[in-house]
């Protein structure tokens, strides 16, 4: 059994695992009498039961008053344990937790010897802060949860928006080359219609130069014509 810091009796044997019927009877006989303190005691600090070595054992808190050297003791136990066991000063601490809860069920004890009412208050603050701390701790979880679960939903809108972003930049890109393309289809064109413009121009002028000598050559055969003596 790990120790606590809680004052109980001697063990005491009740019986072996192998016993079959017998096995209550002889855990009945066991058990001895008990005053009211020590009923009230059983019922804030229920005894502690093991088995070992095929044996069951059984061990009530102590019923014996407390002196000042117990709770000087006490306390130096306290300080001696959470050392020990690496118990964290501060923050979040099970171990912390479950020595000072052990401390407190040990202060209990020494007040309900010496005034049961005063213990069964005292019993009732207790579970009232267990309570509340339980209380707590589930909201704490749910805080943790809801925050996790923000979390990785803003993971999820984050990748979202990364692929988002992403799928635009590949868009743009795809819409610049298609740009780029055309505009060199334009140029193309453009320089296909500038050549093809020229060549018509030149082949008009040719053309024209062309109609214009003809026309000077019948102009001057038919002035010619117009000047030859009549026979």
């Amino acid at each position: 059994m790990q120790p606590s810091l809680v004052k109980y009796n001697t063990p005491i044997l009740i019986s072996t695992t192998g016993a079959s019927k017998g096995k209550k009877d002889k855990k009945k006989d066991a058990q001895p009498a008990m005053s009211q303190t020590e009923d009230i005691l059983n019922s804030i600090l229920p005894p502690r039961e093991w088995t070992q070595e095929d044996q069951l054992w059984v061990q009530y808190v102590s019923s014996t008053p407390a002196t000042r050297a117990d709770v000087v003791n006490l306390q130096e136990d306290l300080d001696k344990f959470l050392q020990q066991r690496q118990a964290r000063e501060t923050g979040i601490c099970p171990i912390r937790e479950e020595l000072y809860s052990q401390c407190f069920d040990e202060l209990i004890r020494q007040v309900t010897i010496i005034c049961a009412e005063r213990g069964l208050l005292l019993l009732r603050v207790r579970d009232e802060i267990r309570m509340t701390i339980c209380a707590y701790q589930s909201l704490y979880e749910s805080s943790i949860a809801f925050g996790m679960r923000k979390a990785l939903q803003a993971e999820q809108r984050r990748n979202q928006h990364n692929k988002k972003m992403k799928d635009l930049h590949m868009a743009n890109r795809k819409l610049r080359d298609e740009v780029e393309e055309l505009e060199s289809k334009i140029a193309q064109v453009e320089k296909t219609e500038a050549e093809r413009r020229e060549q018509e121009e030149r082949k008009h002028k040719e053309e024209v130069e062309m109609l214009r000598k003809m026309n000077a050559q019948r102009k001057e055969q038919l002035e010619a014509m117009l000047q030859a003596p009549k026979k």
